[in-house]
């Protein structure tokens, strides 16, 4: 850690929110001039496939580097939510390390198979495609980016709600050896090794691995296991290969084994067939499941980089990702067989991506082909114990996707640029989906069960395919060195699919295939440093009228069975403004902040009634869901200068308004609430030793992020609740060389 860099470093931020392009803020501090005088450093981004100014690109994009991750002891993604503004990244219901995204009112509430997410994730440019093991530790990273707003112009698949870009380290060739080792609250024991090294003059490797464990917050009360425990190991390997002066080539490996136990959720009301009274603590659940559970991802890749000459750039990204999630999910958190869900997910995917980048004094354009080959499938059950029936659901969806998109930015003069851009993506997709109702217990395949259905509630195949093309324009007008003004315009598209829960019995238009989502989004943006460069000011305000928007519903029938739809009727309106600053307050002290404000309503929603057969217009009763008005964070870090090194204290506080679970209110609600965490970090002269403590979640606030909602419809009260981690505390102890 190089003290003085780290003297003037801050923390991640720049501001978005009264105008906003597709430009506001990030900060990567891998890539930054060092700031002189107390004033901020220079920050370059990425968010258009290419090294740019923060101040100076219209991009709406936040970035977290390697330094800010480890002053704040941030372990995983989930954490940088209450860093940024119109922001929602947490972990799913049931789950330890599937990702709810959401920016600015879009993402995926549902991680089923088949489903498209509204945020990409990327892991150094390849597209991960499922939510299931998206909930990445923070190991071995340069940098965390987060683009919000439509991205489809430059970046794959489904960004219609933003992007978040995950970046390795980059291998220099340099000997480098790090290992930190973690201790804490509820027997956190965490270990985390990487390092580095060239094996000849133009062969570079380096691998990181991490085991990471700890004790759950509370306990399946009924047979003693954790509930909410982390149980986990991942690791890299790396390599890059120095062709001649013009051509390198990258290989990249990683892998994931999550053995957690699944989580089993708080119990909101009192159970109507159970004697076991409601439990206090909310980490504390009963279960008529095995609580064991397993998640697995892996995923290759090669990148080869060619500066054909002193203008045109070439790159080639091949990739292969796949998954592997078995689960078991107890819906009621009784004692009883009420509503069990035990669940395999299996996933694969194939992308190859061609760029070529070209710049001169005027003209930078980014071009080029990509290409996905896809398959989901999946199989669960819903064990109904108590009514003696057993239903098992699955499938596949096989996706093949191309696109070719461009994007060129013209300098007219030393103030005025334009950028225009679009994206042609064709999509097709062929599902397999099958739904059958057993008399009695079954557990899909773990046990011996033979008997036929007594019900063929789904069996069907089709097959659809959509194209569109996503057009994005900006214009950006630069006052002076220090303030520049910018609007835009961009078109997204989330692609169409299948319902794979779909019940024809009960639904019969469930097995058509429901269209894409489109969007079109407005933005106007400042940017400006002020007070001699001691201040970023960033602000934006956006506009986002979304057509044909999908919504995944599920409805508790009288008498048994669940009815699933994927809707294309909705439409709904979306505006709000987020605001990001950093104040070097003096050379020692740093202060951030961020606001964001979004008003999103739906318009219409055409909702088709199970129990009445009609469809029906229920924009008035719906609301977004896990999108709160209001996002805030106020954060600081003040370094004292010792003897032995220097010592950052930082800390932050985050708020997040009231915010709804589902589309419909329920008793699942949260309110408001806050959350306050601080860290004091040492860091040795010699820029080898560094020793943190980290407290998270200080004032042990209570926070509910997900959950499951079906009434008494099963003849039990099912309202069960996840909850976001209490106060915990932590010591890390690193060393590098």
């Amino acid at each position: 850690m190089n003290t003085a860099k780290f003297k003037h470093s801050l923390v991640a931020v720049a501001i978005a929110a009264l105008f906003t392009s597709p430009a506001s803020l990030a900060q990567d501090e891998q890539d930054t001039t060092q700031a002189e005088d107390g004033k901020l450093e220079r920050i370059e981004v990425t968010a258009r496939r290419t090294s740019e100014s923060l101040q100076e690109v219209p991009v709406s994009v936040s970035a977290f580097g390697e330094e800010l991750l480890e002053r704040d002891g941030i372990e995983d993604i989930t954490e940088l939510q209450y860093k940024m503004p119109n922001t929602t990244f947490q972990v799913s219901r049931g789950t330890n390390s599937t990702l709810t995204a959401y920016i600015r009112g879009v993402g995926q509430q549902d991680p089923l198979w088949g489903f498209e997410p509204g945020v990409g994730i990327y892991i150094d440019d390849v597209y991960v495609a499922r939510p299931q093991g998206a909930v990445l530790e923070v190991l071995d990273v340069q940098r965390v980016e987060v683009l919000r707003g439509p991205q489809g112009t430059l970046y794959g698949k489904n960004t219609i709600g933003g992007a978040m870009k995950y970046v390795t380290r980059e291998l220099t060739g340099y000997d480098e050896f790090e290992v930190k080792g973690t201790v804490g609250s509820y027997n956190q024991a965490d270990l985390k090794v990487s390092g580095q090294t060239a094996l000849a003059d133009n062969f570079y490797v380096g691998g990181a691995f991490a085991t990471l464990n700890r004790d759950g917050f509370g306990k399946f009360v009924n047979t003693g296991d954790d509930n909410y425990n982390k149980e986990l190991m991942t690791g890299r390997l790396n390599a890059k290969w120095l062709v001649n002066k013009d051509v390198n080539v990258k290989f990249a490996a990683d892998w994931t084994r999550d053995d957690s136990n699944a989580r089993g959720g708080h119990r909101e009301q009192e159970s109507l067939l159970s004697d076991e009274p409601r439990l206090t603590d909310v980490y504390d659940a009963y279960t008529a499941m095995p609580t064991w559970n397993k998640v697995e991802t892996e995923g290759y890749s090669m990148t080869i980089d060619w500066a054909i000459n002193n203008d045109w750039l070439f790159k080639s990204v091949t990739a292969y990702r796949e998954g592997l999630t078995d689960t078991n999910i107890d819906f009621d958190s009784t004692v009883n067989p009420v509503l069990l869900v035990p669940a395999i997910y299996e996933d694969d995917q194939t992308t190859q991506e061609f760029q070529f980048m070209y710049r001169d004094d005027r003209l930078d354009f980014v071009g080029g082909l990509y290409l996905y080959e896809g398959e989901a499938c999946g199989e669960f059950g819903t064990v109904l114990g108590l009514l003696g029936l057993s239903i098992d659901t699955g499938g596949c969806v096989d996706t093949s996707s191309e696109a070719i998109f461009g994007q060129a930015t013209y300098q007219l003069d030393d103030q005025w640029s334009v950028t225009l851009g679009g994206r042609y993506t064709r999509d097709d997709k062929t599902a397999d989906v099958f739904r059958y109702t057993y008399a009695g217990v079954k557990f899909l395949d773990r046990g011996d069960y033979s008997a036929d259905p007594i019900v063929v509630n789904s069996d069907f195949t089709t097959q659809a395919d959509w194209s569109k093309f996503s057009p994005h324009a900006s214009v950006s007008y630069q006052v002076d060195p220090e303030l520049m003004f910018y609007a835009s315009y961009s078109n997204g598209f989330k692609s169409g699919g299948v319902d794979m829960r779909a019940d024809v019995s009960l639904n019969p238009d469930a097995s058509n295939p429901y269209d894409p989502e489109t969007v079109d989004t407005f933005e106007f943006g400042v940017k400006s440093e002020l007070l001699d460069g001691r201040m970023r000011l960033n602000a934006a305000t956006f506009f986002s009228d979304y057509q044909d928007m999908q919504v995944t519903v599920q409805r508790a029938i009288e008498g048994g069975g669940v009815a699933s739809q994927v809707l294309n009727a909705a439409d709904s309106t979306v505006q709000g403004f987020e605001v990001e600053s950093t104040f070097a307050a003096t050379s020692t002290l740093n202060i951030t902040g961020s606001l964001g404000y979004i008003d999103a309503e739906f318009d219409s929603v055409a909702f088709f009634n199970p129990d009445t057969q009609q469809v029906e217009d229920v924009s008035d009763l719906w609301s977004f869901q896990n999108t709160p008005k209001v996002t805030a964070n106020i954060g600081f870090n003040k370094e004292f200068a010792l003897e032995s090194g220097s010592l950052v204290w930082s800390g932050s506080v985050s708020y997040r308004d009231d915010t709804q679970i589902f589309e419909v209110p329920s008793p699942l609600d949260e309110e408001a609430y806050s959350l306050s965490n601080t860290s004091l970090v040492w860091y040795s002269n010699s820029g080898q030793w560094t020793v943190g403590l980290h407290a998270k979640n200080v004032f042990d606030e209570e926070y509910r992020v997900s959950g499951y909602n079906f009434g008494s419809t099963f003849g039990e009260n099912i309202v069960t609740g996840y909850y976001g981690d209490p106060r915990t505390y932590s010591l890390t102890v690193g060393y590098r060389f």
